[in-house]
């Protein structure tokens, strides 16, 4: 299966920088696979395009303030750190710039007062002086805005690069899809008979890693802890034995739901990778965003809906001036 397959030119300016003004105004791309049709509408009229009492699954984990900026008492040079990931108690795998001037053991200082020291060079692990990191990253710590986001990450970020039910913290950029939903707009929803299941990805940096490999099979999918409760199983698996939808709000609770499917697994590391031919165990429908070009995203949202016709909405809203990416509009492939 051929890389080339999975890239597509996008102009800069489609590349948004804030989210929009009211989180539920992003305009949403209504893909329909049976019809082969594509509809342009905005996402507060989601419940419009929902089949009769619907189960939306969504993932609530939290965006960590995960970009921490300091400096070195041993020498003052500027260090800046980006966790990626916990590994338990005071211990993060990190990015550390410029890793080559800090020493393993190295003091490093942080805006607000946060401690810290390089615990293991060679394997990037970054230890706390204190156990209550999560709390003190509210405070010292920026929101890790992805990198084709050109501008210094602001106060308003804080809420807008969250969803509205994020609970358990853990990762280091938003599921996405999950930033368009408002509470009343959850209200109305269920409202009309649809329902909301959770289920936790902690997204780590891998998310934003393209494939490289012309095969794409050969690429090594990276890891990411996921959990899923026993009632969420419950209301899903009833759905599909009552003959009502799943929607998987975002890729990441697509392959929490398909990786469980696979495995039986509440909880665990998933290296799941969904490309075409893959087949959706539990997964009716996506509502998602609008994917980097070669990312193993674009490649899952492909095997839903069908390359060609992912391939022809993309180009759909190119032409559309839809805008891309993390603070940008929304697709529902049903």
């Amino acid at each position: 299966m051929r890389l080339a397959d999975f890239d597509y030119n996008l102009p800069e300016e489609l590349i948004a920088q804030y989210p929009a003004a009211e989180r539920d105004h992003a305009r949403l791309l209504v893909v329909d696979r049976t019809a082969g049709t594509i509809e342009h509408s905005s996402f507060y009229h989601i419940g419009k395009y929902l089949a009769p009492q619907s189960v939306l699954v969504v993932n609530n984990s939290k965006v960590i303030p995960a970009r921490l900026l300091g400096h070195k008492p041993r020498s003052g040079g500027q260090v800046e750190v980006f966790l990626l990931r916990s590994l338990g108690g005071r211990r993060f795998e990190a990015m550390v710039r410029p890793l080559k001037k800090v020493k393993d053991g190295e003091l490093l200082v942080f805006d607000g007062g946060i401690t810290a020291r390089l615990a293991d060079r060679a394997a990037r692990v970054v230890e706390f002086d204190r156990d209550d990191v999560f709390k003190a990253l509210e405070t010292a710590g920026h929101i890790p805005l992805p990198p084709y986001i050109r501008r210094p990450d602001e106060a308003a970020d804080r809420v807008n690069y969250q969803t509205v039910y994020a609970r358990p913290a853990g990762s280091v950029a938003a599921p996405t899809a999950g930033l368009h939903f408002t509470k009343p707009l959850m209200r109305g929803l269920r409202q009309e008979g649809h329902s909301f299941a959770s289920v936790t990805l902690h997204v780590n940096y891998g998310t934003f890693k393209p494939v490289e490999a012309e095969d794409i099979i050969s690429h090594p999918m990276h890891s990411e802890e996921y959990s899923i409760t026993p009632a969420a199983v419950k209301k899903v698996q009833a759905a599909g034995t009552a003959g009502k939808k799943v929607v998987a709000v975002g890729t990441t609770s697509c392959r929490v739901l398909e990786a469980y499917a696979r495995t039986n697994q509440t909880r665990g590391e998933t290296r799941l990778f969904l490309y075409p031919g893959a087949e959706f165990k539990y997964v009716n429908a996506i509502i998602t965003n609008f994917h980097l070009p070669r990312s193993t995203l674009l490649m899952l949202v492909s095997a839903f809906g069908g390359t060609d016709l992912i391939c022809r909405a993309y180009q759909e809203a190119i032409r559309e001036k839809y805008r891309f990416y993390s603070y940008g509009d929304a697709m529902l492939v049903k």
